[in-house]
C-alpha cells in the first residue's frame, strides 16, 4: 500500500509532531512540527525538512548550520497524529549546541541540566 501524506492526522494548524531519534543510539533528539509538504519533501530527499512555525517556512535540519539530520527510517504512530523519524544525525541537534533538546531532568522537585553543550573537536 503507497504512503500518502493526506492521511495523517494533521492538528487544526495542519502540523503534526515529529519525533527525531537517533538511529545508532536510539537517544530522542527533538521534537519539532511537519505539515504534509514537510512530511512529503523528507521522504523525497530523506534529509528531515520541518515547518518553522515562528517563521512560518520550511526547515531542513542542518540548512544553516550544518548539524544535518539523513533519514533512516520514518515511523507513523497507531492514531497517525505523530511521526517518529529515525536519523543519522551530524553534530548537535538542539538550537543551544547540545545533542539533544531533552538536556533538563527534574529530580526531586528540582531543574538539573544533565548535558552540556557539545564542543568542536
Amino acid at each position: 500500500m503507497s504512503f500518502d501524506p493526506a492521511t495523517l492526522r494533521y492538528n487544526d494548524a495542519g502540523l503534526i509532531p515529529a519525533i527525531a531519534q537517533d538511529a545508532k543510539t536510539g537517544e530522542v533528539l527533538m521534537m519539532a512540527w511537519m505539515n504534509a509538504n514537510a512530511v512529503a519533501q523528507t521522504l523525497a530527499t530523506r534529509r528531515v525538512t520541518y515547518w518553522s512555525r515562528s517563521r512560518q517556512e520550511f526547515w531542513i535540519k542542518g540548512a544553516t548550520s550544518g548539524n544535518t539530520q539523513e533519514l533512516v527510517d520514518f515511523r507513523v504512530d497507531c492514531d497517525r497524529d505523530c511521526l517518529l523519524v529515525t536519523v543519522n544525525q551530524v553534530g548537535p541537534a538542539c538550537h543551544t549546541g547540545r545533542r539533544s533538546c531533552y538536556y533538563t531532568e527534574i529530580r526531586d522537585g528540582e531543574e538539573v541540566e544533565i548535558a552540556a553543550p557539545m564542543t568542536a573537536d
